[in-house]
């Protein structure tokens, strides 16, 4: 595996980083659970970064490289269902995306609102349908939820059917959380090193305790860990590696999320820091595709067959 970036992944990389800089700190005296940019969106999409995965020289690798970049910054991007499962069921899909396990309605759907191009991936097989405002309702304002969501109240009787492997791209879905949340991790990260670094107590920064040191520096191998377990399960195309890239996220999330929130006291309580904006989403990715059991047992499968 090539551990290294090349020119044309940090050629992309660089790019984004340019494009999103506005968008790399939270606005003054903003306190929301989530935050969107519909100009940061749209920038993504007219500069093709949400369809690098169909360009030969990048590919899915770099699909999930984005998708870790954009995760990092502190407004929510639909970018993980566009950027890795889109391509392998329909370029042409409206966004955003929101995925959906079939039977699973009641669950709330991140990016869901009118227009949305709704994707249901089960044992009937892929299928999709554009969401409309009276087959919607709103989460409530004090939810903690660090994406926008929703809740679908209704169905079409009539989808659009997809003829795709539904293993395939539950695939590629495992793939795109574990990216997602490699970044969320890693901002997360930053954002305690930043605080415990500049708090002081007792005379000196907090980082510099022993105890809290060790805590860190092991939070902070977990984290690296996800990111290359998401890059190779990227790579290889392995249903096994997939799903073992998503378990490790989903473990890794309830883990290091405690810790930072401990880590930043009261702080870690309220809004006024944003850690909220990568931990509340953190959250909801650990109960996706039925969480770190399901996981689990998904790895075991693609392993060992029965």
């Amino acid at each position: 595996m090539q551990l290294s970036l090349n020119e044309d992944q940090t050629q992309v990389l660089d790019f984004i980083d340019s494009l999103a800089k506005p968008y790399a700190t939270v606005p003054m005296h903003d306190v929301s659970l989530a935050l969107e940019s519909a100009e940061l969106d749209e920038a993504l999409v007219e500069n093709g970064f949400l369809d690098v995965m169909a360009v030969e020289e990048l590919g899915p690798v770099m699909a999930a490289l984005v998708i870790e970049k954009l995760a990092r910054l502190p407004f929510a991007v639909e970018a993980a269902a566009s950027a890795m499962v889109r391509p392998l069921i329909d370029p042409e899909l409206p966004r955003p995306l929101c995925l959906m396990e079939e039977g699973k309605a009641r669950k709330p759907l991140r990016f869901l609102r009118p227009g949305a191009t709704v994707v249901v991936v089960g044992p009937s097989g892929v299928r999709s349908f554009t969401a409309t405002e009276d087959m919607i309702a709103p989460a409530q304002e004090d939810t903690l939820y660090g994406y926008p969501v929703a809740f679908l109240t209704s169905q079409p009787d009539s989808m659009t059917s997809h003829d795709v492997d539904v293993a395939e791209i539950t695939r590629a879905w495992r793939v795109a959380m574990a990216a997602e949340a490699a970044g969320l991790l890693g901002a997360a990260l930053a954002s305690t090193v930043t605080y415990v670094s500049e708090r002081k107590q007792f005379g000196r920064p907090l980082a510099t305790f022993q105890g809290m040191r060790h805590r860190l520096a092991e939070d902070q191998v977990m984290t690296n860990t996800v990111y290359w377990l998401a890059m190779r399960a990227a790579g290889t195309g392995s249903q096994a590696d997939a799903a073992m890239a998503l378990h490790h996220a989903q473990e890794a999330a309830k883990r290091v999320c405690y810790d930072y929130h401990q880590f930043l006291g009261g702080m870690g309580m309220t809004l006024e820091h944003p850690l909220h904006l990568w931990t509340y989403r953190l959250k909801l990715l650990t109960a996706e595709l039925g969480g770190r059991g399901a996981q689990g047992l998904a790895a075991a499968e693609a392993l060992w067959p029965s």
